[in-house]
Parts: structure tokens; sequence; C-alpha cells
């Protein structure tokens, strides 16, 4: 087996692993379903109901609820078909929306990483550094959470580890005035990639609203196609907030595409499938452990196939 293949092997196994909460809370119920009865409009009802408490959403559990019973009425049907199914349904709705994040080629490419504190945004600001050092790239990472003497040393330690550079200020310092100087900074450097973390404090939006827009504002001046990217880190774990959290996000940040963090800590990972329907924003990344490896590209099959608890 070469390394690449071993790599994604051992992708899988985290993805699978990390989504079993997710996946024995529906094959459990479908197998217990399925065992008692021929197929009959009660057990989708209850297929369905299984797949709405696993956050996939009310309109994509009633669709696959469907797509089970279509041509199936009155015959037996087993645990692994419900789950083809199940997988397959979930594949066609997250295909349109897993896309890489793609690098341009204007240097620095500039991804502003927005969410509520407490999401994982800071730790994925870490990871994604990791992940384009190890691709050959220079990075450059923005303290931007001035507020959060944690998130600032969070972001040092990451840019220790990562070998990516960090500007950051004293607690308090003004968010924009740290973004334009890192932006300036990065540009002399000629740095590849530049990511700037943000505040995260929703209990006042308008605040919020204020200190994000200020930050694209003052990037604005020194290079008016910046921010190349806006990511909203989603922590899965909170389930039905995480929809709010990107209508909010859209609403105030122009969210380009989506990081969702913490699969393997929920039942709920079906949320994902919820926010693909709804929203319809690309899915760049997806994490499923703390470890610095943990966060890769998402691909619509391998979590189709992982939620549904397909081996």
């Amino acid at each position: 087996m070469n390394d690449q293949s071993t790599e994604k092997q051992s992708w899988w196994q985290r993805l699978s692993g990390g989504l079993k909460r997710t996946s024995a809370s529906i094959g459990g119920a479908v197998t217990d379903l399925v065992a008692k009865r021929r197929l009959d409009q009660a057990m989708l009802d209850e297929i369905e109901e299984v797949l709405i408490r696993a956050d996939l959403g009310v309109e994509s559990a009633a669709r696959i609820a469907a797509a089970v019973g279509e041509g199936r009425y009155d015959k037996s049907i087993t645990a692994d078909e419900v789950k083809a199914v199940v997988a397959a349904e979930v594949e066609k709705v997250l295909t349109p929306v897993a896309k890489p994040l793609l690098i341009g080629a204007a240097k620095p490419f500039v991804a502003l990483v927005v969410g509520v504190n407490g999401s994982g945004k800071t730790t994925t600001i870490g990871k994604l550094a990791a992940k384009f050092r190890a691709e050959g790239r220079s990075v450059m990472l923005a303290a931007g959470d001035t507020f959060r003497a944690a998130a600032i040393d969070q972001l040092n330690i990451w840019g220790g580890r990562s070998g990516a550079s960090v500007i950051a200020r004293a607690p308090g310092a003004d968010a924009a005035g740290l973004a334009f100087d890192a932006l300036t900074q990065a540009r002399g450097e000629e740095v590849d990639v530049l990511l700037v973390d943000t505040a995260g404090r929703l209990q006042n939006k308008a605040v919020l609203m204020d200190e994000l827009q200020k930050i694209v504002r003052v990037m604005k001046k020194i290079d008016p196609a910046v921010p190349h990217a806006v990511l909203l880190v989603l922590d899965a774990t909170v389930g039905q907030n995480a929809l709010s959290q990107v209508e909010v996000f859209r609403d105030i940040a122009g969210v380009t595409g989506l990081v969702m963090t913490k699969l393997d800590g929920t039942a709920r990972g079906g949320i994902l499938v919820a926010i693909a329907a709804k929203y319809g924003l690309p899915v760049h990344f997806i994490g499923v452990g703390e470890s610095i490896d943990d966060l890769a590209p998402f691909s619509a099959k391998d979590f189709a196939r992982a939620i549904a608890g397909i081996e």
C-alpha cells in the first residue's frame, strides 16, 4: 500500500470513528425497526424520525424516508439496504457543496476566519496553517480576536507548531489596525497565505458586525480584492444552533465557505446535511479530532458513508 492510500485509510478510520455516534444512533435505530416487520408507512415515519433526531433536517429526512420506501412497500428490507439509501441520498445533498478551498495566484491569499467563541476557530486556523505549510506555502496568522488573551496565546502556540509567523498585539488592541498591519507585512514579505482570526461574540451582533466590517474596510484600502475567502467555523455539537450561526455570519460577514469541527463529539453530525440543503454554501474542510492532522478536505461520498455507518 502506498503512503497516500495508507493516509486515506487512516483518515477514513478517523472519519468513520469520529462519526460513530451519529452512525450508531441512525444504524441502531434502523436495525431495530427493520428486524420486526415488512416495510410500511409507519416504518418510514419512524425512519424519518430517526433522521430528524440526528439533525439531518426535516426536509432531508422526509426525502430520504421517501427514497427508502420507493418500490419496497410490503417487502422485507434489511438494515444494510436502508443504510445504502441513506448514504446515496446524503451524498446527493452534499456533492454540490463539497468544494476544495482554492488558493488563488494572488499573494497573499487572505482568508478571514469567523465563528462564535468556542467553535474551534483558533484551533482550526492552526490546523489550516499546518496544512498549508505542509504544502510548502508560507503562512502568516493575524490574532484579530484581540479581546481574548487566550486566543492570542493559542495562535502564538499554533504559529510555533506549524512554522507560521504570527502578528499579535496586546489584548484590547484595535482588530482592524492589526489586520491592516498584518496585510501590509504579508505583502512586503510575499507571504502565500494570510489567515485572520476574528472575534466571535454573538451577544451583541451590532458591535461584532461593525468590527468585522471595519477589518474588511481597512484591508480593502490596501487591496480591494481581499478577503479572498471568509471561512465560517462551526461546531457540530451545537446541532440546530449551527443553522442560525450560518444565517447570522452569512449576513454579517458574507461567508464564502464552511469548516465543520468536532464531528467526533456528537451524535448530531447530520447537521451538516441540513446546512447544505438549506444554504448551499461550500464545505471546504471537516474536523474529527484534536490533533493537527484531524482536519481534512470535505468528501461528500466519504461523509455520507460514514454517517450511514457503511464500513
